[in-house]
C-alpha cells in the first residue's frame, strides 16, 4: 500500500496559476423542482406519468422519489421523454434513471434513484444532461422525466418526485 495525495480536477484547476475557473454548472446554485401525481388502480403496463421538465444543459444532481406503498405489483422505469412540441413526445431513454423501480414493496421516502439503472454513471455525475445522454452537442431543449409502468398499478397511490439540478 502507498500513501497518496490525489486532487480532483476541480481542486487542480483551483490550484493552477492562473486559476483555471471551473464551469458554473459544476459549482453553481442548486435548484429544485417538485411534482406529485396520483396513480390509479388499473393503470396498465406502459402507462406514463410525466413528472418534471428539465433542460438539456442542466447538471442533474439528484432525482428523489417519495411514494405510497402502491399495491402488490406496481413498478416503473424512470427516464426521459421529449416534450410534446419536440418529436411528438417520443421516448428518449425510458430507464435513464431507474429500471423497474418497485412502487409496491413499501412506501418510499427520499429514495435517490439518480444512478439506480447505472445509465447515469457515478463517474459522470459532473456532466450536463446532454453529455450524459452521449450527445455530441447541447440540443438546447426540454425533456420530461417520466415514470413508465413496467407492472400494472393494482392500487391507487401518490408519487412525488424532486429533481435537484444546477442550470
Amino acid at each position: 500500500m502507498a500513501v497518496v495525495a490525489t486532487k480532483s480536477t476541480y481542486v487542480t484547476n483551483a490550484d493552477a496559476t492562473p486559476v483555471d475557473l471551473n464551469p458554473s454548472y459544476q459549482n453553481g446554485v442548486l435548484h429544485e423542482q417538485v411534482a406529485t401525481i396520483e396513480a390509479t388502480s388499473g393503470d396498465s403496463i406502459a402507462s406514463t406519468y410525466r413528472m418534471l421538465r428539465v433542460w438539456s444543459g442542466w447538471r442533474i444532481c439528484d432525482l428523489l422519489v417519495d411514494s405510497d406503498d402502491i399495491g402488490t405489483t406496481t413498478a416503473g422505469d424512470v427516464g426521459l421523454y421529449d416534450i410534446a412540441a419536440n418529436n411528438s413526445g417520443a421516448v428518449v431513454d425510458a430507464d435513464f434513471f431507474a429500471s423497474a423501480l418497485s412502487l409496491s414493496g413499501g412506501a418510499l421516502s427520499n429514495q435517490n434513484i439518480t444512478h439506480e439503472s447505472a445509465v447515469v454513471d457515478v463517474a459522470n455525475k459532473y456532466k450536463r444532461l446532454w453529455e450524459q445522454l452521449a450527445l455530441t452537442s447541447d440540443p438546447g431543449k426540454w425533456y420530461d422525466i417520466a415514470v413508465t409502468l413496467t407492472a400494472a398499478a393494482d392500487a391507487a397511490g401518490t408519487i412525488t418526485m424532486r429533481v435537484r439540478y444546477v442550470p
